[in-house]
């Protein structure tokens, strides 16, 4: 059986944290693969993504186009709408069989993992990679029982790197170098995203 983690999120932009998580989770838990699959619309975000679409996307293309084991899958884009974390899943395993698919996120949120849309189903088709982030605290003490049961810990060098804070340092002019890849870095400028 191939494993796969996926990675979601809205990328906006993707970052090198992103990507240290990533090879974390591969490494620490055998995964074969990691796919990043950028959100539509997601649904636990109050703010919708500066970037269109396309734009997430060839970040996304862009940044982890030197590691072979990385893949970026435009699923939920192409669907449109909210993008569940379940319809996703359920897509994909129907696509690719002979694949078990797990869900790489930080540690922090696992928090919110209690108000995923259909999370005991859900929990039922994968199991979860919960990578540490810097100041960020895990309790699945609040998840049901066959949700916390599916939650793998992993270790990743501790890189406090956000998509916020990208955003934030382009609207105020300072540099957003060595933070995300450097094919990233070149589009963001040369497109002009996220301000000066």
């Amino acid at each position: 059986m191939i494993q796969v983690g996926l990675m979601g999120g809205t990328f906006d932009p993707i970052h090198l944290g992103h990507l240290l998580a990533a090879e974390s989770a591969r490494e620490a838990c055998g995964l074969d693969e990691v796919w990043f699959i950028p959100a539509a619309t997601p649904p636990l975000k109050d703010h919708a993504p500066r970037a269109t679409a396309e734009e997430r996307l060839e970040m996304v293309y862009r940044g982890i186009d030197f590691q072979p084991h990385f893949r970026a899958m435009a699923l939920e884009l192409e669907r449109g709408g909210t993008s569940y974390t379940i319809d996703t899943v359920q897509a994909l395993r129907e696509a690719y069989p002979g694949r078990e698919f797990s869900f790489i996120l930080g540690a922090d949120r696992v928090n919110d993992l209690k108000d995923w849309h259909r999370i005991e189903e859900l929990a039922e088709l994968i199991s979860f990679i919960a990578v540490e982030r810097p100041g960020a605290t895990m309790d699945t003490s609040q998840l049901p029982a066959a949700v916390r049961e599916r939650v793998k810990r992993c270790e990743m060098p501790l890189i406090d790197i956000s998509s916020t804070d990208i955003r934030t340092r382009r609207e105020d002019g300072r540099s957003i170098r060595f933070l995300v890849p450097d094919k990233v870095y070149q589009f963001i400028r040369r497109n002009e995203l996220y301000g000066s």
